[in-house]
């Protein structure tokens, strides 16, 4: 009789209609598929009914979190070469029904089924997200953001290092470390809103307060940053004050939508916008150009995917959803750009910094794995492992143009002169 890792091969590449691309270790130590390939370890049987109960991404992640699917070798090199047979595949329920007329297919699920044992399906890891419809009410939206941040200053300070930063860093040098990277970042923002001593300075999603506190010490201008997150407010407030910037920074924990103290003279929102969802994009989009003053700046840092040619069919990444950014949603650069341009904004530079994530993306995981047993210590196991993957599988997502993410520099042009404000000579900032 075969051994558990040999038969687990032959049932997925009967599955799947192609030669697995990675090794696979099973419960009883037997090993089958490429030699030296990035080696998928079923510590379980588990495992198995985890990927037969929801098959494809969901599957994996939950077997992931839980433990009962490990990966030895390059994380990044294993997942690049199963990223085409899960995350590229895009089959459906129809799509599964219509591959399980196949009596080959049929065989293979048998096969797995026999395998896996007790047909009773595991219960969800408890890091996982209940899943709901996506309301982006002020309720939901605060229980969303709780999720994804108020997991601990500590753990968040392990990953992002230092200067606890959030999204990308701006890799000006070869040779820049992720600090001197981040600070490049904060600087070119604030030197794409041409920020100047004595303005008034509103932070959407202001996070830990880093760009914050830096607008205020090194371009003198008075800020208030609003968060949902009531663990990131604490430590922003505690950055302040050692900065001696309590007297120019205010850090609110406050949605957008109830910020009523403009008009600002800008507007930075950096990773926040993918959290508002596309039906509340306009909204979005109009409550921050009724608080900016005419010919005031907005730049609109935010993730973007790739446009589809039907609409209609895309849908929110399950494992993200259910485990990372519950609610959070993704548009294509162009539809962000119609949206603040519908809201009365005119767009006016529009960079991509995709290359730029990778990077900063691989400089976390680093990080998390440099310090993996105290990172299990701040959270659980089950939520290292969850950022472990998410951060890794994004750095690929951004360096195969799966993702992208652009900073969108927009002016609130005062109406009827259209005066912009914006010098004739483009990216001055540079």
């Amino acid at each position: 009789m075969q051994d558990a890792a040999s038969r687990l091969n032959s049932h997925f590449e009967q599955l799947l209609g192609v030669p697995l691309p990675v090794r696979i270790r099973a419960w009883d130590g037997s090993e089958a598929g490429p030699p030296g390939a990035p080696t998928f370890v079923v510590r379980n049987r588990r495992a198995l009914r985890r990927l037969l109960w929801k098959p494809g991404e969901l599957g994996l992640a939950r077997a992931w979190v839980a433990g009962d699917l490990a990966v030895e070798g390059d994380l990044y090199a294993a997942l690049d070469l199963v990223s085409e047979l899960v995350w590229e595949r895009g089959e459906d329920a129809r799509g599964l029904v219509e591959a399980l007329r196949d009596p080959q297919v049929r065989s293979a699920a048998r096969g797995l089924l026999l395998m896996a044992g007790p047909p009773l399906p595991p219960s969800p890891p408890r890091e996982e997200v209940r899943r709901r419809r996506h309301l982006h009410t002020k309720r939901s939206d605060q229980r969303a953001i709780s999720h994804h941040y108020d997991v601990g200053n500590d753990f968040y300070e392990l990953v992002l290092g230092p200067s606890m930063v959030y999204s990308c860093a701006y890799w000006s040098a070869p040779d820049s470390t992720l600090q001197d990277a981040q600070r490049d970042k904060l600087e070119l923002v604030c030197r794409k809103l041409a920020l100047t001593p004595g303005q008034r300075l509103l932070d959407v999603g202001c996070g830990w307060g880093s760009l914050a506190v830096h607008a205020a010490r090194e371009h003198g201008v008075s800020v208030v940053g609003v968060t949902l997150s009531q663990e990131q407010a604490a430590y922003a407030r505690k950055q302040v004050a050692d900065e001696g910037l309590t007297d120019r920074v205010e850090i609110r924990v406050q949605d957008y939508r109830d910020v009523t103290d403009g008009p600002y003279d800008a507007i930075s929102s950096i990773g926040m916008a993918e959290h508002v969802g596309a039906e509340r994009y306009l909204e979005y989009a109009e409550v921050l150009g009724r608080l900016l003053k005419p010919g005031g700046r907005l730049l609109n840092h935010q993730i973007a995917r790739r446009p589809q040619r039907d609409e209609s069919t895309y849908a929110i990444d399950e494992f993200i959803d259910a485990y990372v950014f519950p609610d959070g949603e993704l548009a294509p650069v162009g539809t962000t750009v119609t949206q603040l341009e519908r809201a009365g904004f005119e767009v006016r530079d529009v960079e991509a910094l995709r290359e730029h994530y990778a990077l900063t993306l691989r400089q976390w995981v680093a990080n998390l794995e440099a310090q993996w047993p105290r990172a299990v210590r701040l959270t659980s196991p089950g939520r290292a492992r969850v950022w472990r993957l998410y951060m890794a599988a994004s750095a690929l997502a951004f360096e195969r143009n799966r993702l992208g993410v652009n900073q969108v520099l927009a002016v609130r042009a005062p109406e009827p002169s259209g005066t912009s404000g914006m010098p004739l000579r483009a990216r001055t900032w540079n």
